[in-house]
């Protein structure tokens, strides 16, 4: 019987062994697992058995040693069953008459996580406590059998119950201890090693005492044992809380999510359409809201006054004429010294200007509106008028005939007003 009980044993671990590569290989989806739900269980310590001995006969208290394997399933975060084998030896303490015997034990047993059902979780995410019970085969041996009926061992059933608490270090291995309470039905044998055939009932009774460790396996966050049910939902809830708060950002307020919106520097006030992109019906490069604004800074030919009789004015004094009576400005984005698109061509009509004129200069002249830090907004003013003058200075024009000054705020616009906002974010020019 003892080489069968070998057998089993070892057939045991190997099923545990190729459990758990199975299940390090399976569920190859992207989907996570709610909960882990397998665990390795391993632990060494110490036994002591109580009955039955013949006079004359015990074993220290406690007594050296106890090693158990177990693998363990669980079906809900509090319900498991786990499968293990367990080695004890009984060995005769000083004063007691000399024997040593072995006893296999395997069981079946049905595991609850009574921490969590306790409400342990509420408290501590660390500490835990499992409660173990069921039923298996033993066989008892001894190293110098007296009987030769039980040559081979004694053959028993064995009933277990046992607590284990547990200190979670990762969320992949759990220290454990383990304090274990075993009974036998027809055991013959004494743990002493003598035949005693007038046992009956629950013959034999020991207990264990040992310390050891869970290692979790699977895919999941956390195992079965620390997975609690209304934090998770709680944590899902908040997560997809956050997600609505970063999908709903609207870094330029034009009333489409970032995350939806193709056009994320929106000029701040004007008309977009469902992508976040600025309504432009002519395709012009301006957006709509803004033309009919812009249309008031940039003269008309009629817009300039004329004599009764006609006046030939050349292009160079047309030019000179706009610049000078504040038709022709660089404006720009929010906070931002970089130039708005359709304002370059502001910048190439000086460009223009001062290259067909050699002996002229130009002194630029930067602004900001009135939101923000008034001191902020000075030196806003100052380095946009110092973007334009680079930009010149890279087309072609000597830095030594252009100067900058920065006027900071421009409070002559209504402050609560987007477009008129935009109008005095700008760089002006004045030729000498």
């Amino acid at each position: 019987m003892i080489n069968t009980m070998k057998k089993i044993s070892f057939f045991l671990i190997l099923v545990i062994a190729m459990q758990s590569i199975a299940i390090a290989q399976e569920n190859t989806d992207t989907d996570l697992p709610e909960y882990n739900k397998w665990s390795l269980e391993f632990s060494a310590g110490v036994n002591k058995p109580t009955r039955p001995f013949n006079t004359s006969y015990y074993t220290k208290t406690p007594s050296f040693y106890t090693l158990d394997l177990g693998l363990r399933h669980n079906f809900t975060e509090l319900l498991g069953a786990k499968l293990d084998v367990s080695i004890n030896r009984f060995q005769n303490a000083e004063n007691s008459l000399p024997f040593e015997t072995t006893l296999y034990r395997t069981s079946l047993q049905g595991v609850v996580n009574a921490g969590s059902l306790l409400g342990l979780r509420d408290w501590s995410n660390r500490l835990n406590f499992l409660v173990h019970g069921g039923m298996g085969v033993s066989v008892l041996t001894s190293k110098e059998p007296v009987d030769r009926d039980f040559s081979n061992g004694d053959n028993m059933l064995n009933f277990i119950v046992g607590i284990t608490p547990q200190l979670r270090l990762t969320n992949r291995i759990a220290l454990t201890g383990d304090l274990s309470a075993i009974g036998h039905v027809r055991q013959h044998l004494s743990f002493d090693g003598l035949n005693r055939n007038d046992l009956r009932g629950f013959d034999g009774f020991y207990v264990t005492a040992s310390i050891g460790a869970n290692i979790y396996l699977g895919r999941g966050k956390k195992h079965a044992d620390w997975y609690d049910a209304e934090n998770a939902r709680l944590d899902d809830l908040d997560g997809r809380l956050t997600k609505i708060e970063t999908d709903l950002i609207d870094t330029d307020q034009d009333g489409v999510p970032d995350y939806l919106d193709r056009e994320p520097n929106t000029i701040s006030g004007v008309a977009v359409n469902t992508k976040g992109i600025a309504v432009d019906q002519n395709k012009n490069g301006i957006p709509d809201e803004l033309e009919s604004t812009l249309d008031t800074r940039y003269a008309k030919l009629s817009d300039i006054p004329t004599k009764t009789e006609p006046v030939i004015i050349s292009g160079d004094e047309m030019i000179k004429k706009l610049i000078e009576d504040g038709y022709v400005n660089v404006y720009f984005k929010f906070n931002s010294t970089t130039p708005e698109t359709y304002s370059l061509e502001s910048i190439n009509y000086l460009i223009k200007y001062m290259t067909e004129n050699s002996g002229a200069s130009a002194q630029l002249i930067g602004y900001a509106d009135e939101i923000g830090n008034a001191s902020n907004n000075q030196v806003l003013s100052e380095k946009r008028a110092q973007k334009v003058k680079d930009i010149m200075v890279a087309a072609g024009i000597s830095g030594n005939r252009l100067s900058t000054t920065g006027n900071g705020e421009d409070a002559s616009v209504d402050k609560s007003s987007a477009p008129a906002r935009q109008l005095v974010r700008r760089v002006t020019f004045k030729l000498n």
